[in-house]
């Protein structure tokens, strides 16, 4: 396609909402698992710690319970790898904090440490794509550690606790494996039987671009587990069925044919596309979305996984993941931590964001006199997402939730201090709580995490309630106005860059992916290879466009080309889906072939 008529439109945020901030979402499929697994990971130190008469010491276990947050939709032969690396990142944190502390008690010197691991922190998450909750948690118990007096001679003991709560929550999270091990590919088949059923019910550009993501978190999810099983087996047949449905929606997004739809190359390299020998003449429609609601259902339930009836090319398509996952290695941390950070990259300003933004959050504090600054640290941190319009959202949803959750502890605050075990017993539920809402919305889990953080205090000894009130309320608001502030002052105009970074990364993905089609002597391996990637390319793509089109001062996106690249994506994969025989050829028009 030529560049001549291609319009480019300046990225613009419009008026940032409110309402919409805090409207209420449908709760995580998953909810329950994070928020049972911090439950248990916690509870098991902190009645040690009773048995011994030393919760003072629960701030250092509870960086290790923490980490049973982590790693909740990946499979557990991945969860075990992640969060080892999660509790091994939280020791290092606390390790640096602890020795900082012993070390200095100068306030300017820790919060230019805090503000510096937190920059670190966002920027290794972000990196390695983590997942929730992200670099906060992270945050939150370095920030902690760096005010909390402490002697170098301590240091190793605090350590070693924080290691062996981290090592309960790692047996937390991947003790389920023992009775179900297949149940984080089952959730990830599911999510995208039920995006491929509404992206049928109603294909438009959210649900086809919803549907590839899941879909394509499916295939990650099971070419990510090893040696295939015969329940790996049916839900790799059942995600071949959403591929179809998906690809059967992509065929329509334009009448045009093939030779059309894959432009730039020779009609004698495409024309075959929608011949005979594209796949079955008799193929079946790819299943109603009822069907494959039906099937979502019944994979999510502890039950057997459903047997699909075989798709048109299934052993086909069983043929090339096998010889996928064959060749399938996880990306190890280090070069794609690497690869995010190089030079250039996106995810640079937004670490410069965390820095500046705690920084100023928490020197603003001190100046005012606030005795704790790291509250404000932690509220900056966590307000800062892929662009300025979502970390809008963020501080509106982190400042109201603070200020409800102060409201709430103060009537909690008698009930905690009845004993020991009452207000065990508060942050317990405080961090069910927080879990069991925070998918809902932000602000709903900030209710339940500021009791929480309060509380904590309450194990090393008794604070005045308004002292703490008063506080927490100055930093939550320093640390809203200030890091906002600072994620508009610090621009990020690579987002841009980033965008025609993927879109040629896709050009490239579609481009092999059309030579693979064309190509008589492709077998099926080369088909699923070029098809992933496509789909991989185009999932990153929607979510460059996404990040920029929020994103403040920076120059214009090529809109119309960013939406041709992605339709153009989406009929190559359904021209691919053809060949494989996922889908029926699309009858010729006019007498052409």
């Amino acid at each position: 396609m030529s560049d001549t008529g291609i319009r480019y439109r300046r990225p613009s945020v419009g008026s940032l909402q409110i309402v919409g901030a805090l409207r209420l979402a449908r709760p995580s499929d998953t909810w329950f698992k994070p928020a049972l697994s911090v439950v248990v990971a916690s509870a098991v130190p902190n009645l040690l710690l009773f048995a011994v008469d030393r919760l003072d010491l629960v701030m250092y276990t509870m960086a290790g319970s923490l980490c049973a947050l982590y790693g909740h939709h990946l499979p557990y032969a991945r969860r075990a790898r992640t969060v080892a690396r999660v509790v091994l990142g939280m020791l290092a944190g606390v390790a640096t904090a602890l020795v900082t502390a012993s070390l200095t008690d100068s306030t300017a010197l820790l919060i230019a440490v805090a503000a510096l691991l937190a920059a670190a922190q966002k920027a290794l998450c972000d990196a390695t794509r983590i997942g929730p909750p992200g670099p906060v948690i992270f945050t939150f118990v370095t920030s902690a550690a760096l005010f909390t007096p402490q002697e170098l001679g301590q240091a190793p003991g605090h350590l070693a606790l924080t290691l062996a709560a981290g090592t309960v929550s790692w047996l937390v999270t991947v003790g389920p494996a023992l009775s179900r091990r297949e149940g984080p590919e089952r959730r990830a088949t599911a999510r995208a039987l039920d995006a491929a059923a509404a992206c049928a019910a109603a294909p438009c550009h959210r649900t086809r671009h919803a549907a590839a993501a899941a879909v394509h978190g499916a295939w990650q999810s099971l070419l990510a587990t090893g040696r295939p099983t015969p329940v790996r087996r049916e839900l790799e047949r059942l995600v071949i069925h959403a591929e179809a449905a998906l690809a059967a929606t992509a065929a329509d997004v334009s009448p045009a044919r093939e030779a059309v739809v894959l432009d730039g190359h020779p009609a004698s390299e495409t024309a075959h596309l929608s011949a005979d020998g594209a796949g079955p003449a008799a193929a079946p429609p790819a299943a109603c979305p009822a069907q494959l609601r039906a099937w979502a259902a019944a994979t999510r339930a502890r039950g057997p996984v459903p047997s699909p009836p075989p798709a048109p090319g299934t052993t086909a398509e069983i043929f090339g993941v096998d010889a996928e996952r064959a060749a399938h290695r996880e990306l190890r941390a280090r070069s794609a931590v690497l690869r995010a950070l190089a030079p250039g990259s996106p995810l640079l300003p937004i670490a410069v964001r965390t820095l500046v933004g705690c920084g100023l959050a928490g020197y603003v504090c001190a100046a005012l006199g606030v005795g704790r600054p790291y509250w404000a640290i932690v509220t900056a941190a966590s307000l800062y997402q892929a662009n300025v319009t979502l970390s809008w959202n963020r501080t509106l949803q982190r400042t109201l939730g603070n200020l409800v959750g102060v409201l709430v502890f103060a009537a909690v605050l008698p009930v905690s201090r009845t004993g020991p075990l009452a207000l065990i017993a508060c942050c317990l539920f405080f961090n069910f709580a927080a879990e069991a809402l925070i998918t809902r919305n932000y602000w709903l889990g900030s209710i339940a995490v500021t009791p929480m953080a309060l509380l904590v205090l309450e194990f090393g000894g008794t604070h005045p309630a308004g002292e703490l009130i008063g506080d927490r309320v100055v930093d939550t608001l320093v640390g809203a106005v200030v890091g906002f502030l600072a994620a508009t002052a610090v621009t990020n105009r690579r987002a841009s860059g980033h965008v025609e970074k993927t879109l040629a990364a896709t050009d490239a993905a579609r481009a092999h992916a059309v030579r693979v089609i064309a190509d008589p002597a492709s077998g099926p391996a080369e088909l699923d290879g070029a098809g992933r990637r496509l789909t991989g390319s185009l999932v990153e793509l929607r979510m460059a466009t996404d990040a920029a089109a929020g994103e403040w001062w920076q120059r214009a996106l090529p809109e119309e080309q960013l939406i041709a690249a992605e339709q153009a994506g989406h009929r190559t994969l359904a021209a691919a889906a053809r060949r494989q025989g996922l889908i029926a050829p699309r009858p010729p028009r006019n007498g052409a072939v």
